[in-house]
């Protein structure tokens, strides 16, 4: 069998396609697989990495804007698409795979495409809650939709091509117990452990109100802080932090990084987790059964974080805060209200684990199976 993924852009939209790669060559080692993104971007340099062949082609993302310069930004992207497409079908007849899988990113647009045109059977994995735009592009050419979350299926007109899978996760998430995980990281089993992440390079305006958070919390914070400023936003928090805290910050159970490298570890030893709402971070929440206060990134197309968020607010396992309204000491209030009350938490913990697809690797797996049998 041969398998063609489209993915590109962010993390977010590559791991879960290693992830579904692997489990298929897991069940049959024979599998042959290829990756096709940007030839500039995280794909470009996280597919080899795992060992997979990679072949890229250039493609651009669409503006919204109605101006002048959006207007004129568009015409270049459609012309790279089509271009894009022309390209990927030279992929595609190379390889001759049994079918083409897209996992997020622009780049899948003119792959699945091409695949969809050469009579090759297509899938497209939607992880946000709401359909994007290349996703809606595909519709009338995928045939499977795979969705993060049962409340999506809503948004698409034909609900026979749509399942829903959950998102698969990192690989090295696993059961570990809070407390072994405490353990293993050096940390007292009796503190509550915060953790606050907002991407690997960081959010400059969540550094800041972070930094906010420590300074009025104080000596005696009442709970541990692992906070990951990003490889880009270290250094100013660091200087910010040593300008505005008069104590030592690790005595006091502050842990300020570039970059949390231990991720499943520190994830699964958390008591509360501080992020943004993108699909995968949502995921490894839901998988790992984590209350959470989330706050959207309000820059995102279509405002989509928001979005997976209340999904997961309405559902009772986490508290949405708005970035442009949020202060430090709004942060600092909603961590302790939280950690005041552990049967609230337990609660969330629970609701959020009920939210989750532990098994969404194994059941995308099984339906590119599916298809492919029912095809050949």
């Amino acid at each position: 069998m041969k398998v063609l993924f489209a993915c590109g852009g962010t993390a977010g939209h590559i791991n879960p396609a290693i992830a579904v790669a692997q489990r298929l060559q897991a069940l049959d080692p024979s599998t042959e697989v290829l990756f096709v993104g940007t030839p500039d971007r995280m794909e470009s340099e996280l597919v080899p990495r795992a060992g997979y062949a990679f072949e890229s082609v250039k493609v651009s993302s669409f503006s919204r804007s109605l101006s002048a310069s959006g207007l004129k930004h568009n015409i270049t992207a459609a012309k790279e698409a089509l271009t894009a497409t022309h390209a990927a079908k030279k992929i595609v007849r190379a390889f001759q795979p049994d079918i083409a899988v897209g996992t997020g990113g622009y780049v899948c647009y003119p792959v699945l495409k091409a695949a969809a045109q050469l009579n090759v059977p297509t899938i497209v994995h939607e992880s946000n809650a709401v359909p994007g735009l290349t996703t809606k592009m595909l519709l009338p050419d995928v045939d499977r939709i795979l969705v993060g979350f049962e409340e999506s299926r809503q948004h698409y007109g034909d609900p026979t091509r749509v399942f829903v899978t959950g998102t698969p996760v990192r690989t090295g998430f696993s059961d570990c117990t809070k407390d072994e995980a405490k353990r293993r990281l050096g940390l007292p089993v009796d503190q509550k452990l915060v953790v606050s992440l907002w991407g690997s390079l960081g959010a400059r305006i969540m550094n800041e109100k972070i930094t906010d958070m420590i300074a009025l919390a104080g000596e005696t914070p009442g709970f541990r802080l692992i906070h990951s400023a990003g490889k880009s936003g270290y250094d100013t928090v660091a200087k910010k932090l040593q300008e505005t805290c008069a104590f030592d910050l690790a005595a006091s159970g502050y842990d300020v990084r570039p970059y949390i490298y231990d991720m499943p570890l520190v994830m699964a030893a958390a008591d509360l987790v501080l992020c943004r709402a993108g699909a995968s971070t949502l995921a490894e929440l839901t998988y790992l059964g984590k209350p959470a206060i989330l706050v959207p990134s309000p820059y995102v197309t279509n405002n989509h974080q928001e979005k997976n968020a209340r999904v997961l607010e309405h559902a009772g396992g986490a508290k949405v805060l708005l970035e442009p309204e949020l202060t430090g000491g709004d942060l600092l209030a909603a961590i302790r209200t939280l950690l005041a009350d552990p049967a609230a938490l337990e609660s969330m913990a629970e609701n959020m684990k009920s939210c989750g697809v532990p098994d969404a690797t194994e059941r995308i797996a099984d339906i590119v199976l599916e298809m492919v049998r029912l095809y050949q």
